[in-house]
């Protein structure tokens, strides 16, 4: 099987489960154990990419400058930073730690 094949194969199960996702009842979706299921499950599932981007080398863990830099911007967003000055006041933060090591 060849690359483009697996991706088409993995576009029409994206496709076919999106679909999935419109035959369920929006009566189902109103119950609030379910709405706030839904709603912790996004949160969940950024803060889970967030880590393997941050931590995550292959099959190992990497620990180097990117971890301040994302304490950095944590803080600075639980401060309610605007977004603009957040991402670079993190970049400074880690070529600062590379620069020095």
């Amino acid at each position: 099987m060849t690359t483009w094949n697996i991706i088409l194969l993995a576009s029409i199960a994206v496709l076919a489960l999106k679909a999935a996702g419109w035959l369920v009842p929006p009566k189902a979706l109103d119950h609030p154990t379910i709405a706030r299921t839904s709603d912790l499950l996004t949160a969940a599932l950024l803060a889970a990419l967030i880590c393997v981007q941050t931590f995550g080398v292959g099959q190992s863990l990497q620990l180097d400058a990117r971890l301040p830099a994302l304490a950095i911007a944590a803080g600075l967003y639980a401060l309610r930073v605007p977004f603009i000055i957040v991402v670079p006041a993190a970049a400074a933060v880690a070529a600062l730690i590379r620069l020095l090591t």
